[in-house]
């Protein structure tokens, strides 16, 4: 569309080439932390369409966008996601397209998404023991998500990473076990502070625990720390040089945490979010009807950048109208 790769910024110089796009708000999972009553329907379930992902993508694309990640809710509970994985990396200019997954069905589904052209994934796994994750997630699936994961390094993706929420209980008394885990396993996991959400204010006061107590485990064991690419999240990652697999932090309580932003979020519904801990949104679905609206619609997503702060404010307490993660995808 004419426009050179690199040109979305915002007004604190950041750029951004990574799009976390949520696919739909449902979630199957119960997880005490984000859904402990279970997802609950608020709303007529009007998802983005696959023809409408596509036109998003590839706005995003001719605005210098090079990574889609799709997220949700849950996002394999749709029964298109293959036809959503291959709208995105099809896109002209998109050259890694990434997943977030509780694994419930990865076991079934690893090979065929990676055909689709999903060429990252990241698995939702809270504890490797078998009682407390099913204490977690309220579902009782670690074997399968498990089997599901190994099968993943053999289906030919570029990168498998396993996300962990960090919690006081629970925290301390898993890493040795993690670092068994990725010994032999070339896998990233990264455990991610506990977030302030406007659900979740008791459990947070309970349960949030800063993620220095894992970088001083690290630290004590041998773990240092690894450069980052490009595009690389909000992981800072450490690697040990006796084992296959790395260990990560996502600290968003840290110092500057906000200054390397490269990400924008879009709503299973359509709408542009600047910032997770953000309100409201940028409507753009009635420029995804047409692909003659392409041009206006990257020209919407490009003037709104204006609107981005510089930081979240949970520092402060407040989360925006972000209720729980499942709504935006994290």
């Amino acid at each position: 569309m004419g426009l050179s790769a690199q040109t979305l910024a915002d007004g604190f110089g950041r750029r951004f080439h990574y799009l976390r796009l949520s696919v739909t708000e449902v979630c199957n999972f119960r997880c005490t932390y984000c859904l402990p009553d279970g997802w609950k329907k608020t709303a007529p379930l009007s998802f983005l369409r696959v023809d409408e992902v596509g036109r998003l993508v590839a706005a995003f694309s001719d605005l210098g966008l090079s990574k889609v990640r799709l997220t949700g809710g849950e996002p394999t509970v749709r029964k298109d996601i293959e036809a959503l994985i291959a709208a995105a990396a099809s896109t002209p200019g998109v050259g890694k397209v990434a997943m977030t997954t509780n694994g419930w069905n990865l076991h079934k589904h690893a090979a065929s998404w990676r055909a689709a052209g999903l060429t990252h994934l990241n698995v939702s796994v809270d504890s490797l023991d078998t009682e407390t994750f099913a204490a977690i997630t309220g579902r009782d699936r670690l074997p399968e998500v498990l089997a599901g994961i190994d099968g993943s390094l053999v289906a030919g993706y570029s990168a498998v990473k396993l996300n962990a929420v960090l919690l006081r209980e629970s925290a301390q008394a898993g890493f040795a076990a993690w670092s068994e885990f990725v010994r032999e396993r070339p896998v990233a996991v990264r455990f991610i502070e506990l977030m302030r959400t406007g659900d979740n204010a008791d459990f947070f006061l309970k349960h949030h625990v800063r993620g220095t107590v894992l970088q001083a485990w690290l630290t004590a064991n041998g773990w240092t720390q690894r450069p980052r690419d490009f595009d690389d999240g909000p992981a800072v990652e450490y690697e040990h040089p006796d084992h296959a697999g790395r260990i990560g932090l996502i600290a968003p309580y840290g110092a500057g945490f906000c200054d390397s932003c490269n990400r924008l979020r879009v709503t299973a519904r359509g709408k542009l979010r600047l910032c997770l801990f953000g309100e409201g949104g940028i409507d753009l679905r009635d420029l995804l009807q047409h692909d003659a609206d392409r041009a206006e619609l990257g020209e919407r997503i490009r003037s709104s950048m204006g609107g981005k702060a510089q930081g979240h404010r949970l520092h402060e307490n407040r989360p925006g109208d972000t209720r729980h993660l499942a709504q935006l995808g994290g």
